[in-house]
């Protein structure tokens, strides 16, 4: 089959021909049909993320079809349309495995990180881990789906009167305003972009803000998502939390947050978030099913996928970038 390995780190992404592999003992065989590729690829490529050795073949947002099954497995079939998210398999036996928190887990089968990734032909996948993808959903719009901003506003537990807040309207931010006005919430987004206010506002925002200041003045926001990389952006932002509000931090930044003691007076809460709930999977799909959601994307190639990773390192992708395979 044909993969992309990264050589090492810093290293230039290649497209080469590797074994395929074979599922072992509860594992699947996916044949790839669309593998999203997001900032995460680019701090894995850089080493800011824990990694195997090199060269490897990354990528964490596969969806495809079974095309093979190991021993063992009962639940999945040949033919299955399933995603993979970012946790396979944990060890079982620490203290967070027993207490059912199996992302905190230090021994995990995490997918494109210590397991090989969906940049590629085929990928093998622990079954369990697998999820099933709506009759409704292209491979396409369910690869990039957004699960992790849903699971980040999920885990506010926003309240049915309080007002969202996204700051950032890229890769996640366009897919985390759409997901707030599809729950129900008054949904503010916030951007220095003026030329993504319009588009802001045909997502379904309510209002549009440049800062923290002016969201404010504007009333507040009783939840802030995160969704940008700027952390200077996200201190500047908390101006505008309510009393009682919470910030979800879903951007992986090398910046310090600066925060001052306003936060001790309105009781705030600064959450940082990771994909948390498999239930919360299972919903984000379902409202892209329903077109409630829709991802916008750049589509690539495999055999162009070096290109779409230097767009995305170089903040050329203006919100998702998908390999077609």
């Amino acid at each position: 089959m044909q993969a992309a390995v990264v050589p090492a780190i810093h290293g230039k992404w290649e497209v080469k021909d590797v074994p395929t592999p074979h599922p072992a003992t509860n594992q699947v065989l996916i044949k790839i049909h669309a593998s999203g590729l997001c900032y995460t690829d680019v701090h894995i490529t850089e080493g800011l993320l824990p990694t195997a050795a090199f060269p490897r073949t990354i990528g964490h947002e596969p969806v495809g079809e079974i095309v093979e099954m190991g021993d063992g497995v009962t639940k999945r079939k040949i033919g299955d349309r399933v995603g993979v998210p970012w946790h396979q398999s944990s060890c079982g036996r620490c203290e967070w495995c027993q207490r059912g928190k199996i992302m905190f887990c230090n021994q995990p089968v995490t997918t494109g990180v210590n397991a090989p990734g969906s940049h590629a032909e085929y990928m093998v996948a622990y079954a369990d881990a697998t999820t099933l993808l709506p009759n409704d959903v292209s491979y396409e719009q369910a690869a990039p789906a957004g699960y992790t901003v849903w699971s980040g506003l999920r885990f506010a537990d926003p309240k049915p009167h309080e007002r969202i807040a996204v700051l950032g309207i890229g890769g996640l931010g366009h897919l985390a305003v759409q997901y707030s006005k599809a729950a129900g919430f008054y949904t503010i987004a916030m951007t220095h972009s003026k030329d993504k206010e319009d588009l802001a506002g045909k997502l379904g925002a309510d209002l549009i803000v440049s800062n923290g200041e002016a969201l404010k003045q504007a009333g507040g926001a009783d939840v802030i998502l995160v969704t940008s990389n700027s952390y200077k952006s996200a201190s500047e932002s908390l101006k505008g939390l309510r009393h009682d509000g919470r910030m979800v931090l879903m951007g992986f930044s090398a910046e310090p947050l600066i925060v001052t003691s306003e936060i001790i007076g309105n009781r705030s809460r600064i959450i940082g978030s990771i994909q948390n709930d498999r239930e919360y999977l299972y919903e984000a799909l379902d409202y892209v099913a329903k077109g409630k959601v829709k991802v916008i994307a750049e589509t690539y190639s495999l055999h162009d996928i070096g290109r779409a990773y230097e767009n995305v390192a170089a903040g050329n992708v203006r919100f998702r970038a998908v390999i077609k395979i």
